[in-house]
């Protein structure tokens, strides 16, 4: 909520006594600034000490162009209960005066709407919102039954309120759109349907939604609860994977591994609203990796093999070879027979 501006003109001169009062319209009239100035002096004096307490600190006059008939009132620090009719009263010695009602209407549009997902219950909510808000779902496509919503609103201590809503699902491959509204305004908060994607160990990148206007707010999480990107600033236990996150919103990741397949969701904000989008990646490992975990397990096999071909020739001291210069024949060897060595 903004500081107010009530405006009020009376054609006055640039001498004489002056006399400004802003009242609130309500039991008793309490006082919200008062004005006095009396010749011959020329200071221009606040009397504040009529002022009711509720608007200490937080009303002015604009001083310089009170000569030439603006005797407006600035209200700072808008608040619920400043809401309502406020009378200006001013005279000049001479007799002249003038006085004015003005309504005031306090607005606290919606500035943000939230819309989640944990397993099959969908939740929107907002926050901080004057006057009472209402809460709409819209389904694409349509649902064949009718959805269970349940709504609460509540109002704080400020006189703002606070709205939620959920439903259950039973299907994920539809879009859910919430909007909350006041009459005067309203914001949309967009969950898209589920996609499916298979990514690369080595680099893999997700996409947000498109968006018309600029992104004023990002977060990326992982299973809907692990945060790994939020406005800007990567979380440090996902500093290896994140490579870069473009100015659309989307994210690339790399070095990945099997431990990193999930949901990932993508909450994009703007100046038309809330988009959610859900990407569960699966990570495919690529064909090099396969060829040298299979090389790394078939040579030693093959190390191991051709040590036992030597030792087993030793022991029955045979060998076989082949001379480069013969014409491919096995050379045929004979050991030693023990009967002959006993000759």
């Amino acid at each position: 909520m903004r500081a107010a501006s009530y405006r009020a003109s009376l054609r006055l001169i640039s001498a004489g006594d002056l006399v400004i009062q802003w009242m609130k319209v309500s039991t008793g009239d309490p006082s919200v600034h008062s004005f006095y100035r009396k010749e011959p002096q020329t200071d221009h004096q606040d009397h504040l000490e009529p002022q009711d307490p509720r608007f200490k600190g937080r009303t002015a006059l604009f001083r310089d162009q009170i000569v030439r008939g603006n005797v407006s009132l600035k209200l700072e620090r808008v608040e619920i209960p400043d809401e309502g009719t406020y009378k200006c009263y001013a005279s000049i010695k001479e007799g002249s005066s003038h006085e004015a009602h003005i309504k005031l209407k306090v607005d606290a549009p919606v500035l943000k709407v939230d819309i989640q997902q944990a397993e099959n219950k969908i939740t929107c909510s907002s926050e901080g919102i004057y006057p009472e808000p209402q809460l709409t779902w819209s389904i694409d496509p349509p649902p064949n039954e009718t959805l269970h919503i349940k709504t609460t609103v509540h109002q704080t201590e400020q006189k703002l309120y606070n709205i939620s809503s959920s439903l259950n699902v039973k299907v994920t491959d539809v879009t859910y759109n919430c909007t909350v509204s006041t009459g005067r305004n309203k914001m949309a908060a967009t969950l898209f349907k589920q996609t499916s994607l298979s990514g690369s160990s080595k680099e893999t990148t997700m996409r947000c939604t498109s968006s018309k206007s600029p992104p004023t707010g990002l977060i990326w999480r992982f299973n809907h609860s692990q945060i790994i990107v939020s406005d800007g600033s990567v979380r440090e236990e996902w500093m290896q994977q994140v490579k870069s996150v473009s100015t659309s919103g989307n994210l690339t990741l790399k070095d990945l591994s099997t431990e990193n397949d999930g949901i990932y969701t993508c909450e994009l904000r703007n100046a038309d609203g809330t988009y959610v989008t859900n990407t569960f990646l699966r990570i495919e490992h690529s064909q090099g990796n396969v060829s040298n975990l299979i090389y790394i397990v078939i040579i030693p096999i093959a190390i191991v093999v051709a040590v036992g071909m030597l030792v087993y020739c030793k022991k029955k001291k045979v060998c076989c070879s082949k001379d480069p210069g013969e014409s491919g024949e096995p050379e045929e060897l004979t050991g030693m027979n023990k009967n002959e060595d006993k000759q």
